[in-house]
């Protein structure tokens, strides 16, 4: 598949709501509860990062058995990550930043990549790779709104999806932005919810997030 198709398929995910939960997740079997959660409360698309061995089995688990939900990985750092999330169904992947390996097994991998950028020079790099929706990360601690904002003009042929250090409360001052197409944000699935197994807890957290736009 060609970087322009697979740049489609991550604008498509992008936009079928104003913010993608981003997971971290202990236990595999809070996925499929968590993710028909998030669904119900108007939030399809979910990334479950890498951050913990339960992470492969979780997205599985969620592609498998949870209709409507558009599955992702997160923390992506090389193609052996690429390659394992594929193959536990995935439907797109996000990094927090890019590496020339990474960007090459990206090239070569049928999952669509969510690169990560912070700064204007990486945000060129990658729009010479084809790549014109990035993730911008950190967010908050690269610049906040202003930051991305101050990109809209320079660089109009990219958008972002702003990660890292969002919350419900400063969200619309991201999607109020012409270059921001969504958020990231791990306050829709917070540990002790996750834990206590609060799912009408986690879908009224993701109804609120979903009302944002």
């Amino acid at each position: 598949m060609s970087i322009e198709n697979k740049q489609k398929q991550v604008e498509s995910t992008l936009r079928l709501a104003p913010v993608v939960p981003v997971v971290i997740i202990d236990d595999a079997r809070q996925a499929v509860p968590m993710a028909r959660a998030l669904v119900a409360g108007g939030i399809p698309a979910i990334e479950v990062t890498l951050r913990t061995p339960a992470a492969l089995d979780a997205i599985k688990a969620i592609a498998d058995e949870v209709e409507g939900a558009v599955v992702g990985v997160g923390t992506v750092l090389s193609a052996k990550d690429l390659r394992a999330a594929h193959k536990a169904g995935a439907k797109f992947a996000v990094s927090p930043g890019v590496s020339p390996g990474l960007l090459d097994a990206a090239d070569d991998s049928e999952l669509p990549l969510l690169p990560g950028a912070a700064t204007a020079s990486e945000v060129m790099t990658l729009l010479e790779r084809g790549y014109r929706f990035l993730k911008f990360f950190p967010a908050v601690p690269a610049g906040g709104h202003k930051l991305v904002g101050a990109w809209a003009s320079p660089l109009p042929q990219v958008t972002f999806c702003p990660t890292g250090g969002i919350s419900l409360s400063s969200a619309p001052d991201f999607l109020s932005l012409p270059n921001v197409v969504c958020v990231g944000g791990s306050w829709l699935t917070p540990a002790d919810k996750l834990r206590s197994g609060d799912w009408a807890g986690i879908e009224a957290l993701a109804r609120e997030a979903a009302a944002l736009r």
